[in-house]
């Protein structure tokens, strides 16, 4: 009778790692793998095994220092770092938030006018308004209850690939030995890939996610406070991350690999959004991959808004000392729940205007790419201080693994900036 207690309970400590894995497979990052899979084919598979581990320990660093300090990435480099880097950090990440937003419930308007005909416009205000009234008026336990059964929708891109023809054989040797390309449309993909599987939001998401998990146990304090329960938190976030960062790459691959499959071996080769994958999958793949594909859509745009607005959100709360936290009552933490109806909001209301949102992601994407470096620099910096960390300044493995994912990152900005004026 053990057993199933204990699976039951390991089940149920899945949370940030997870759902920030799930989130980061949102629209505007479908669309980035499906354009890499209908242009390329199986030759940028590969990728996704080598951002992997990068992921995981970005992430884990992340996590770390929310758990062990009490405190979020922005409170932290409040505490520690000059004002201009921080507001410098946290303007850009709202700005690239808020893009992104847009994308996404532009993304799932379109996916539902798909499926049932309709004004895509008035779906997207819809789920934008959907989004922002689960976040302000659910309690955050059983909000992130919703959440962890919302990356299930991502299953649906793993069923895709089994319903058209695959190639296994050829998958498999194009995953282990691709076709490299040093053209700039090759290169440009590839720091795109890079971009959308590493980013900033996910860092102050998850480290605020942590804080927010300890908060809401009454017996959990920052481990710097209560050394005795390191071992067991340090083995939850070490599982929790590894499966989250697991689960996404596996979706990120599968969703490449329907879209090499499905279009680029038909010739559908230019893909700028996911409901344009969806759509040209239809003719090619059958009724059912592209009422899966555009399913999925709708319900990573669910999962990934709130992330994107609540990020967003603890990254202005803990830049200005603001009450924050999902489990306050909105009354309690106005300015926190303000941030995440006005970049929402935002969001929705840029679906209306005469902006290009394929052009709008672009740019939101070189934003997350340019500060990303910075941040993980900073990251990796606070996580080896001991006025941060105390005894848990991270090991020289992790240091290791951080300080690669910061060099490889810093080495796609350059290649992109390199490859703008192409």
């Amino acid at each position: 009778m053990t057993m199933p207690t204990s699976k039951q309970s390991w089940l149920k400590k899945l949370g940030p790692g997870l759902i920030t894995g799930a989130a980061d497979d949102d629209p505007s990052g479908i669309a980035t793998y499906s354009q890499a899979g209908a242009q390329f084919g199986f030759n940028l598979l590969w990728s996704l095994f080598f951002t992997y581990p990068l992921m995981v320990g970005i992430q884990v660093i992340s996590a770390k220092i929310g758990r062990v300090s009490g405190h979020g990435l922005a409170t932290n480099i409040r505490r520690h770092y000059p004002p201009w880097l921080l507001y410098a950090i946290v303007g850009l990440l709202l700005i690239a938030n808020t893009i992104n937003i847009a994308a996404d419930v532009a993304a799932m308007g379109e996916a539902l006018r798909l499926l049932a005909g309709g004004p895509a416009h008035f779906y997207a205000l819809g789920f934008g308004a959907l989004s922002l009234l689960l976040q302000i008026f659910i309690p955050y336990n059983r909000y992130v209850r919703l959440l962890k059964w919302l990356t299930l929708a991502l299953l649906a891109y793993v069923a895709t690939a089994f319903v058209v023809h695959t190639p296994w054989t050829e998958v498999f040797t194009r995953t282990a030995w691709p076709r490299l390309s040093w053209k700039p449309a090759y290169i440009t993909t590839m720091v795109a890939v890079f971009g959308t599987t590493i980013s900033p939001y996910l860092f102050f998401w998850q480290a605020s996610q942590e804080v927010q998990e300890q908060q809401a146990r009454p017996e959990a304090k920052p481990l710097r406070d209560a050394p005795d329960q390191a071992n067991a938190n340090f083995r939850r976030i070490k599982i929790d991350t590894i499966i989250g960062m697991g689960f996404s790459n596996i979706v990120a691959y599968f969703i490449m690999l329907t879209t090499a499959v499905a279009l680029g071996l038909h010739g559908v080769t230019d893909i700028q959004t996911s409901a344009q994958a969806a759509s040209a999958l239809r003719p090619i793949a059958g009724e059912f991959a592209f009422w899966l594909f555009s399913a999925g859509i709708i319900g990573t745009g669910l999962l990934a808004v709130p992330v994107l607005a609540g990020s967003a959100a603890y990254a202005m709360a803990g830049a200005f000392h603001w009450k924050n936290g999902l489990e306050l009552k909105p009354l309690l933490a106005k300015k926190f729940y303000g941030i995440i109806a006005v970049s929402t909001a935002i969001g929705v209301a840029l679906c209306f205007t005469p902006i290009d949102p394929i052009k709008a992601l672009y740019w939101s994407a070189v934003i997350n790419g340019v500060i990303s470096v910075p941040i993980m620099a900073v990251m990796m910096l606070m996580a080896a201080q001991p006025k941060i960390m105390g005894q848990f300044v991270i090991s020289v493995r992790l240091k290791i693994l951080g300080w690669v994912c910061t060099g490889v990152m810093a080495l796609a900005v350059l290649t992109m900036f390199l490859t703008l004026g192409e």
